[in-house]
């Protein structure tokens, strides 16, 4: 009878460290699995103050009021299929926690969230073209879009050459913002200093750098009430002037 002997390398401690680092990936893959779910869904994105604005738009969007049902959350539309590409997406998305938390602009005022607004959007639109808008496609199926509309099938299987669903599909579910072709950043700022009150040029001063305080303070402060005007002091009368007029208390004769 021919006994098998593992090969002289395999000790006792060389097997002991294969079997525990089989089950440490294993471990691993499961932190890996838990924490690409934490950190794709809606309650993790929140958690951060300036996030909350995004939240509020998609509140009000049919990607979560549904007729259907079906509520997209933050990781369906913006983290990767897939754990190894998920994880890579999240590892890459810090360097937008560390502009929240280090950067200088303080991206929880609203008014300078929304000022940063048209640069998040853009770069998140060119996310989408580079993946083929791969996460839209979790979801909708080019073959299955009926739409009410005439030629709304045709149009998603047909003429769709060189184009991917984000070309034609922005702003349904955060703040809209015009396509980076046509942005102006002036029209935005003044936009900006519409809706908030704030003096003109504070939205320049605030992306220059500036915190913009002695605008908007200059702004905000109610306007002096108008004092009435005081009337010049009397100028002394000339003697002769004097003179002719009769002192109080005494009669002229």
């Amino acid at each position: 009878m021919i006994k098998l002997q593992p090969p002289a390398f395999i000790t006792r401690h060389v097997l002991f460290a294969l079997v525990a680092g089989g089950l440490g990936g294993v471990a691993f893959m499961f932190f890996l699995l838990e924490f690409d779910h934490y950190t794709s869904s809606n309650e993790f994105c929140t958690t951060c103050h300036s996030m909350t604005y995004a939240d509020d738009a998609y509140q009000q969007s049919a990607h979560y009021n549904s007729a259907s049902g079906v509520r997209a959350s933050c990781g369906d539309c913006h983290v990767s299929e897939g754990i190894v590409m998920a994880t890579y997406d999240h590892v890459i998305g810090t360097k937008d926690l560390i502009k929240q938390l280090f950067g200088k602009a303080d991206y929880d005022d609203p008014v300078v969230n929304l000022l940063h607004l048209p640069e998040a959007a853009f770069a998140a639109r060119e996310w989408f073209r580079k993946r083929d808008s791969a996460t839209c496609k979790r979801c909708h199926a080019l073959d299955a879009i009926q739409g009410t509309r005439a030629n709304t099938a045709a149009i998603h299987q047909e003429e769709t050459d060189g184009k991917t669903c984000i070309d034609c599909h922005m702003n349904l579910v955060h703040r809209h913002v015009p396509s980076e072709q046509t942005f102006k950043r002036e029209a935005w700022n003044a936009m900006v200093e519409e809706e908030h009150d704030l003096a003109p040029g504070t939205a320049a001063s605030l992306l220059a750098g500036g915190d913009g305080a002695e605008q908007v303070a200059a702004y905000d402060e109610p306007e002096p009430q108008s004092q009435p005007k005081l009337a010049p002091e009397s100028t002394p009368a000339p003697a002769a002037k004097l003179a002719e007029e009769p002192v109080a208390g005494s009669s002229a004769n």
